[in-house]
């Protein structure tokens, strides 16, 4: 509450501080730290909120040429206490300022630009949790960005600390995570397959939850590494293995996803950023025509307005049209 005041006494506004150059620091941050996909949905929800164009692919741009360097669980060895007590993100941001990674001109709520607040922050040789930005875990971010016939609107798949980054497996698909769920508790399913979770993006949830509970069990059989999970809900930041999630356009709008069947062959490749069935433009052009839009079990109230609203996964599943489109505002923003 002080920090806002002082802001207001400043003159400082949030879309001062907010602006493309931030939000592209705030993604290379993320990227660094092998940080949760969500991040993908959250930052052009913010963008989208200020009026500026920032989506899935532009997050996934820079993901792409940002090192990942804080070894953290799950991929790596340490958790957030210990990076707390190695500098935190201060130190993390220190490194990417020096190498040339962050904006360093970007207003902050001290009233400072970023470079001016990492001006006294000291590199801290005696701890292993965060490497240096030139000396990086791997040259490139631990969120990957995927585009392809299966997701013209682009999937986001974490691949911090997995060996493989390539996977072709044929579908095996499940109308909710319930669904999965149960096949994967009755081991119900085969190595080598590409289970498909659809239905459960912002409108076809309702509300894109996170597919903790069959990520858990797939993991807890011993199965991460040897099945893959894609879906146009999301995942949590814990996943292991070959999940990709926002997975877009969602099948409740008729997206690919909801037009593959068993035994379909889907491939994935993180190395290239692609995500492909082995369906021609044809064959998924006459699956379409049969294609029919499903009715969810919120037929009225808030969850089913927020669903009649609700936009894509690639610009943050937003339900107004955003920050652009104002010719008036009540706020001072």
């Amino acid at each position: 509450g002080e920090k806002i005041m002082e802001l207001i006494a400043k003159n400082i506004r949030p879309r001062d501080i907010v602006t493309l150059k931030a939000l592209e620091n705030a993604a290379t941050v993320v990227s660094a730290t092998g940080g949760s996909t969500n991040a993908a949905l959250h930052l052009p929800a913010i963008a989208h909120e200020a009026g500026i164009k920032f989506d899935l692919f532009d997050v996934a741009r820079i993901f792409e040429k940002t090192p990942y360097i804080a070894d953290l669980k799950p991929g790596g060895k340490y958790v957030a206490k210990d990076m707390f007590e190695a500098g935190g993100i201060p130190l993390l941001m220190k490194t990417l300022l020096d190498h040339g990674y962050l904006h360093g001109d970007c207003l902050t709520v001290t009233g400072r630009t970023l470079a001016e607040n990492m001006e006294h922050v000291a590199w801290n040789e005696h701890q292993d949790v965060v490497r240096p930005a030139n000396r990086p875990i791997t040259q490139t971010g631990g969120v990957v960005g995927l585009k392809g016939n299966l997701a013209p609107e682009g999937a986001i798949v974490k691949v911090a600390g997995m060996a493989e980054l390539k996977f072709s497996g044929p579908a095996r698909c499940f109308d909710s995570e319930e669904e999965c769920f149960e096949a994967v508790t009755h081991r119900n399913y085969r190595e080598g397959e590409v289970l498909v979770i659809r239905y459960e993006g912002p409108r076809g949830g309702p509300g894109m939850r996170e597919m903790l509970s069959t990520t858990a069990a797939l993991y807890g059989q011993g199965m991460g590494g040897k099945v893959a999970l894609i879906t146009d809900g999301r995942f949590s930041g814990a996943t292991r293995g070959f999940c990709i999630g926002h997975v877009g356009p969602e099948a409740a709008v008729g997206g690919p996803i909801g037009l593959i069947r068993d035994g379909d062959v889907i491939s994935i490749d993180a190395v290239n950023g692609t995500i492909e069935v082995a369906l021609s433009e044809a064959e998924l052009t006459a699956r379409a025509k049969t294609w029919k839009a499903r009715t969810t079990d919120y037929q009225s109230g808030a969850i089913w307005k927020y669903a009649q609203t609700v936009g894509s996964a690639r610009d943050g599943a937003v339900t107004h049209p955003g920050g652009a489109k104002e010719t008036h505002c009540y706020a001072d923003i």
